[in-house]
C-alpha cells in the first residue's frame, strides 16, 4: 500500500511537470504585426511544425485525455482460491485435505497480491513512459513552432 502510494505521488508530481512543460511558448510581434497577421503566422507556423515534426497536438492530446486503465483487484482472493484447491488436493494425498487447503489459501493469498501489485506497477509505469513521450513530441513541436515564429519577426519566451 505504501509503495502504491509513492507511486501515485510520483506520478502526480510529473504530471504537474509534464503541463508545464508541454505549454505553448507565448510571442511578441516585434514587428508591430496585427492580431490577424499574428493568428495568421501562428496558424501556418502549428502547420509547418506539424509537417515537419511528425507531431500532432491534436493527436496527443486525445492520447493523453484517455482515462488509465483501472488497477487489477481481486488478486489476492483468486490466488486463495486457487491455492486452497491445490492445498486440497495436496492435503488429500497426505491425510488432512482441511490443513492442506489452509496452508494454500493463506500461499495462494500472498502470491495473488504479489502479482497483482507487480502487475499494477508495470502498468503504472507503461502509462508514465508513454507520458513522457508526449511530453518530448510536444517539446519538439513547440519548438519548431518557436522557431518559425522567430523567423517571421516575432520575440518568442
Amino acid at each position: 500500500m505504501l509503495r502504491m502510494q509513492r507511486v501515485s505521488t510520483g506520478l502526480i508530481a510529473w504530471l504537474l511537470a509534464f503541463g508545464a512543460a508541454a505549454q505553448q511558448p507565448i510571442f511578441y510581434p516585434a514587428k508591430g504585426q496585427s492580431p490577424q497577421k499574428q493568428n495568421s503566422d501562428t496558424a501556418d507556423c502549428q502547420l509547418w511544425a506539424k509537417q515537419n515534426t511528425g507531431v500532432d497536438p491534436v493527436a496527443i492530446a486525445q492520447q493523453s485525455g484517455q482515462p488509465s486503465a483501472p488497477q487489477q483487484q481481486g488478486g489476492r482472493a483468486r490466488g486463495a482460491a486457487g491455492g486452497a484447491a491445490v492445498g486440497a488436493a495436496v492435503g488429500a494425498i497426505a491425510g488432512d485435505a482441511g490443513k492442506g487447503a489452509a496452508a494454500g489459501a493463506v500461499t495462494g493469498t500472498v502470491v495473488g497480491g504479489t502479482r497483482q501489485r507487480r502487475s499494477n506497477q508495470a502498468a503504472a509505469e507503461q502509462q508514465q513512459a508513454g507520458q513522457q513521450q508526449a511530453s518530448q513530441q510536444m517539446a519538439t513541436f513547440n519548438r519548431a513552432v518557436a522557431a518559425c515564429m522567430t523567423g517571421r519577426g516575432y520575440t518568442v519566451q
